[in-house]
């Protein structure tokens, strides 16, 4: 836990810059079957819809989107899914030009969410299931943003083509010449990669990407990408493999193996917001509701196999939880965020992306 009492110690200096107030928690939410609200129903139903946009994979968002639309049935439910850098690229665009078509945001790149935040683009309404995230998981001052999940990234490889003596145990394997043209990562878009990039280069120095660059590597925008690739015989490790992408594909009896390096696995907070100019305002203050609580956290993990941060939440089906992980996070979000230009110029270099 000392690891997340530095995190919240540098999100509370790095926004005491920030103008805003603390939303008020409305005196009496109501009960719902696994989350309180605050959101005016009728009005929610009245508005009939509710529109996310987010970094997760398609099918298993319709199907969280499907649990929602099923407790809600009077409220239609649109998804858009980018990587973090388009998605945010999106958002701003439509936002300059006063056309307010979403109402939920999901971004897995810090940098964006405290930019966001800064632009005043996060409505403020501290949702009653915030009460169970610690603050060191939330924005300051609270409502805002959330972390609604943790996502993890690794090793993966493919068992059948890597023999479990030959296989990565740890980072620096990861960049052994014998995966040269045959090993993928995420693209410069990515909040995750972006992640993995600072806190190895911390580890290991600029020479980690550089042997790592000598090996040819395959950039692709996400993970799906990455495993299908990998199961197929195309390729043979995974850099930044997502947990949650290896969960999915285990499950369906894939020839698939993940890696916990010694050193940790990265991990990135998966943050969660309604949008200030909502145009379905009371539909995203209940979709943020049912989300945080336990029917949205639950279904995160049954449908996408995230990590709740949640105590009261089960691990993913056949993963393990974040208390059983050695975690590596940034100690200094300031200074993670400045690096966001430099890691594109040199990302996109390494990949052949220039």
């Amino acid at each position: 836990m000392r690891r997340y009492a530095i995190i919240a110690a540098v999100l509370g200096g790095l926004f005491v810059a920030i103008p805003a107030r603390a939303a008020e928690l409305c005196a009496n939410p109501r009960q719902m079957d696994g989350f309180k609200t605050c959101a005016d129903i009728a009005k929610a139903e009245a508005e009939g819809s509710v529109v996310v946009y987010s970094t997760d994979p398609e099918d298993g968002s319709e199907k969280v989107l499907a649990r929602f639309r099923k407790m809600f049935p009077k409220i239609s439910t649109g998804f858009v899914r980018l990587q973090a850098g388009a998605l945010y690229a999106k958002l701003l665009s439509e936002r300059q030009a006063k056309s307010y078509l979403v109402d939920i945001v999901q971004l897995s790149d810090m940098s964006l969410v405290l930019d966001f935040q800064k632009r005043g683009g996060w409505m403020e309404y501290q949702s009653p299931e915030m009460a169970h995230f610690k603050p060191e998981w939330k924005s300051t001052p609270e409502g805002f943003f959330t972390w609604g999940a943790i996502g993890v990234a690794a090793i993966a490889y493919n068992p059948k083509l890597v023999p479990a003596d030959r296989a990565p145990k740890n980072w620096l394997d990861a960049v052994d010449p014998q995966w040269t043209d045959s090993i993928t990562s995420k693209a410069s878009t990515s909040g995750m990669q972006h992640m993995t990039w600072y806190l190895l280069k911390q580890l290991y120095g600029d020479d980690y990407w550089q042997k790592f660059a000598a090996l040819k590597p395959k950039a692709f925008d996400s993970y799906v990408q990455q495993y299908s690739r990998t199961i197929d015989g195309q390729e043979q490790i995974i850099h930044t493999a997502q947990y949650s992408g290896y969960l999915l594909a285990k499950a369906k009896g894939a020839p698939i193996e993940f890696v916990y390096p010694p050193e940790g696995s990265i991990a990135v907070p998966e943050s969660w917001g309604a949008v200030k100019e909502a145009g379905h305002p009371e539909a995203a203050k209940l979709f943020l509701d049912w989300f945080l609580g336990l029917p949205g956290q639950n279904a995160y993990g049954q449908d996408l196999m995230y990590n709740s941060l949640r105590t009261d939440v089960a691990p993913p089906p056949g993963g393990i939880g974040p208390a059983d992980m050695k975690l590596l996070y940034p100690k200094d979000w300031d200074a993670f965020i400045k690096t966001h230009a430099q890691f594109v110029k040199e990302w996109n270099k390494i990949t052949g992306m220039r």
